[in-house]
């Protein structure tokens, strides 16, 4: 349960020491929270506000919430709030074009408790639960929920909208597999957008509206396919090969963007829509660092663009471009805590 709902104040981080050598697009970085796992930062259509998922059992947030704060000018400290139940577990949180609420996903209908992790221990695999409780909602910066948008049984979760503020995307598994849907913004008119067998999550829109980015895993062997099934069968999914793939935002043109194995994941449209920016781990055996990565629709051009040497994901830039948004292990005084961190995008 939430112990506070009253504003937390964030003393914003800056300086040289929080970029690494070779991260040349960015400028003027600020290290937006302190403490925990902060991850999923989303800007606004506004480019001045943002909503992002936080974990910080220290302060009783003992599974992912979601919390909305404005962007903070120079020296000033970065101003964020609880906006989600303070119930269950959330993620993917996505304001809303009318600048007064926002959309996301959350498990509360079924439990106030966090839901069960699984344990990798006795799995022997790196998993990531999709819980069947969550459903996706609409709320006010009062964490009054006033619509539910999808109320079907198992996943429901991972919804942006596009930049025409009409239509949603996001992940399901209503046909027995995780696809990716489309609906109107007010949850009608519910489309099926892939079909292929594996995980399909995490998609956004282009610039224009026209096309969507998202990772998938596609399991070919009748091994692959075996172990992809019965991890399906206990709500698990495995995240460690996955690639970016692009469509248009009907679905039709499917084409691949990365083919680079291990894990390519969280991609983004670049502001003029002719690049994605995404999260791998590909020149790492062991699976880790992640680092952050430039492509060309077409798959070529690949460009790294962080350098940290430890996490950086979640990658989004501000609508107007002049932005750009992450979370990373940076800056954690050598311990696991996850951070959201802005600067300027330098092309």
């Amino acid at each position: 349960m939430i112990c506070f709902l009253l504003p937390i104040n964030a003393k914003a981080q800056t300086g040289d020491s929080l970029l690494q050598t070779g991260e040349n697009h960015f400028k003027n970085i600020v290290q937006l929270t302190t403490g925990g796992d902060n991850a999923e930062a989303y800007f606004g259509f506004d480019n001045e506000h943002i909503t992002f998922q936080r974990r910080n059992p220290k302060e009783g947030v003992n599974c992912d919430q979601i919390f909305f704060g404005s962007l903070p000018k120079k020296g000033e400290p970065f101003k964020y709030k609880l906006v989600s139940t303070g119930k269950g577990r959330t993620t993917c949180a996505y304001l809303m074009p009318d600048h007064k609420h926002f959309l996301y996903a959350s498990t509360h209908a079924a439990a106030d408790t966090c839901p069960p992790e699984p344990d990798r221990k006795v799995i022997k695999k790196y998993v990531w639960p999709v819980y069947s409780s969550y459903d996706i909602y609409v709320a006010d910066f009062k964490g009054k929920i006033v619509k539910q948008l999808t109320n079907t049984p198992g996943y429901d979760a991972e919804a942006t909208i596009s930049p025409r503020g009409d239509k949603i995307v996001f992940t399901s598994i209503r046909n027995g597999d995780i696809d990716i849907y489309t609906m109107n913004i007010d949850g009608s008119n519910v489309k099926q957008i892939t079909n292929t067998l594996g995980y399909d999550g995490g998609a956004c829109f282009s610039p224009d509206g026209k096309k969507i980015v998202w990772r998938a895993s596609r399991p070919e062997t009748a091994e692959e396919i075996k172990e992809y099934k019965d991890l399906l069968a206990e709500g698990l999914v495995m995240p460690t090969h996955m690639e970016v793939f692009i469509a248009n935002a009907d679905g039709t043109d499917v084409h691949q963007v990365t083919h680079l194995g291990k894990a390519n994941w969280a991609p983004a449209f670049t502001p003029n829509g002719k690049k994605i920016v995404f999260a791998s781990d590909y020149e790492y055996e062991r699976g880790f660092p992640f680092n952050l990565y430039l492509i060309n629709l077409d798959g070529t051009g690949l460009e790294r663009i962080s350098h940290d040497g430890s996490f950086d994901a979640f990658p989004m830039f501000s609508p107007d471009g002049k932005k750009f948004i992450f979370s990373s292990n940076r800056h954690n005084g050598g311990g696991h805590d996850t951070n959201v961190f802005i600067c300027d995008w330098v092309d």
